[in-house]
């Protein structure tokens, strides 16, 4: 059995280990009462070099070392120490194979637990399922998997087969294939459809987290006890007085963790101005703004200026602006930041769009891909969430050039990209996760132009976590790469387009964590009224992520 072969060889790997530290101690260890204090040992990963701390102070003659308790950990809680092991002066490793005093195991519920490990069901992005059932995910168990993953084995590293054995008992023959866990991934892509399972803190965007009975560790109102791939561990045995800082409490900490929810198009103009006339200022977001508002940040890429003037809504005119009243749809949808890289902003001259930067400002609103002058639009938006430092960037490649800013005048951010690139890199070295989004040319089809391509892999090239477009009101394709998401285009938001196309609506929802997008789970809708998206039926989902990984080359 395959799963077998790999624990027991990560068993020796991990008794080797232990083995050397114990025999390395029992060198150095006197038969005598000591004279100083036992250093305490430093368990790191097999690639890091093992160290030893200096020797602590000298005992009075009165003294003696305290005694060692001796430490096993199960092969389920080794996933804890991934970053090194720190005991404390009383702890050592046992011996593999002796007995031990006290033992770090998992346990059966968080009332005896120091640490709650966090596991997530996961597959190749290009798939359509969504959440998989518990009574499905125990089938599989079984080697009776959901018919989406008819005759795939659940795919693991062999620390996470310990870890679901103690949730889910000994899998059937040929129910879990155990790779090592840098070939997860691949091994997934190379064999769609396929799934898996892997700790929480190894997520990354090219995995598709599947909620498991309803619950998602990407979301905000995630419950640990109540998800069903939560590991507990805890100490049993002579655990009396023993310190515990030394054991990492989880591998999912909210105040780590940062929701941006990204967005296409919104022009508060024509149709959609009409019906905001008609049905009030926030009918637009009457059945999505909870996406929004949900998110700790929420990018709306405004594409029109506010103006006291501003005509009554006429769709003959090609010059959009907006009635300054309409900014309440944004209010009620908990905008946080604002794009100005849309190439209608200027459409009744500068004054409305300085007034509208001056509104934005009042609200403590950021902004980017635009602004008073060159210099202030080039300048990037650097934001600060749950410990994540990101830095947005936008620019306006299609114009028209009366709508971009210069060192004098107001408007959007012209692509210059020897600037892009060189800023992309400066902010990247500088610690922030960089985003990136354009105002490109506009296609209503989801493969994208050929000059987006090449244009949106600079930044991706230059380290660019999200790359994403603004411009589009279709939905277009996505590209992944390591450390790299490409959205094409995520088509309208707040717009008035009804056409078969145009009609479609995706946002996007990036989880960043400690520094690092791990994970993007595509929100769709489907606009009605010209005016109000709804989300979308399980059908229309299905209908449209397979037309978007289709024209990403995932889908045959």
């Amino acid at each position: 059995m395959a799963y077998n072969d790999a624990i027991m060889a990560a068993n020796v790997r991990y008794c080797l280990l232990a083995l050397l530290i114990a025999l390395t101690l029992a060198g150095c260890s006197p038969t005598a009462p000591a004279a100083t204090a036992q250093p305490a040992p430093v368990i790191a990963p097999s690639s890091t070099p093992i160290s030893t701390p200096d020797v602590g102070p000298t005992l009075p003659l009165s003294q003696t070392a305290a005694p060692q308790r001796t430490l096993h950990i199960a092969d389920a809680a080794l996933a804890l120490f991934q970053n090194g092991l720190d005991l404390p002066p009383d702890l050592r490793m046992a011996v593999p194979g002796q007995p031990a005093d006290v033992w770090l195991v998992p346990v059966p519920d968080a009332d005896a637990a120091l640490s709650a490990w966090v596991y997530a069901l996961v597959a190749p992005f290009p798939t359509v399922t969504d959440n998989i059932a518990l009574p499905d995910l125990r089938a599989a168990w079984k080697g009776q998997p959901p018919a989406a993953f008819r005759g795939k084995p659940l795919l693991m590293s062999a620390g996470t087969l310990a870890a679901m054995q103690f949730l889910f008992g000994e899998p059937v023959d040929g129910a879990v294939q155990v790779l090592e866990p840098e070939a997860l991934l691949d091994a997934a892509w190379n064999n769609l459809p396929a799934w898996a399972i892997v700790p929480f803190d190894a997520l990354e965007p090219r995995w598709k987290v599947l909620s498991v009975a309803g619950q998602s560790p990407l979301h905000k109102d995630f419950d640990p006890a109540a998800y069903p791939l939560t590991v507990y561990f805890g100490l049993t045995g002579d655990r009396q007085g023993l310190p515990t800082a030394w054991i990492t409490d989880t591998n999912r900490d909210p105040d780590k963790m940062t929701v941006l929810v990204m967005t296409g198009v919104t022009a508060l103009a024509r149709g959609t101005a009409e019906r905001m006339d008609a049905e009030g200022v926030t009918y637009p977001a009457e059945k999505i703004g909870a996406w929004l508002r949900d998110a700790d940040l929420a990018h709306i890429s405004n594409e029109v200026s506010f103006y006291d003037d501003c005509p009554a809504p006429e769709r003959r005119d090609p010059r959009f602006c907006s009635n300054p009243a309409y900014i309440g749809l944004l209010d009620a949808v908990g905008t946080d930041i604002v794009e100005l890289t849309g190439n209608h902003l200027l459409d009744w001259g500068a004054p409305p769009f300085l007034d509208t930067l001056e509104v934005y400002r009042q609200r403590g609103w950021g902004v980017y891909g635009g602004g008073a002058n060159l210099d202030a639009a080039r300048a990037p938006l650097l934001v600060e969430d749950h410990g994540n430092r990101l830095a947005f960037l936008g620019c306006n490649p299609a114009g028209p050039d009366t709508d971009w800013a210069t060192e004098d005048t107001p408007g959007t951010t012209p692509c210059d990209y020897d600037w892009l690139t060189a800023e992309v890199q400066r902010l990247k070295a500088a610690g922030y996760l960089v985003v990136v989004t354009f105002q490109h040319i506009e296609v209503c089809t989801l493969e994208p132009h050929l000059s987006q391509k090449a244009d949106f892999q600079k930044p991706a090239s230059a380290g660019a976590a999200i790359v994403s477009g603004s411009q589009a009101h279709c939905p277009q394709a996505l590209a992944l790469g390591p450390g790299q998401f490409i959205h094409y285009g995520l088509g309208n938001l707040f717009f008035d387009q009804m056409d078969m196309f145009a009609s479609r609506v995706m946002l996007d929802r990036h989880v960043i964590y400690n520094g690092q997008h791990i994970s993007t789970e595509l929100l769709t809708a489907q606009l009605e009224d010209r005016a109000q998206p709804r989300p979308m039926t399980s059908k229309e989902r299905q209908k449209l992520l397979e037309d978007v990984f289709r024209a990403s080359g995932w889908l045959p």
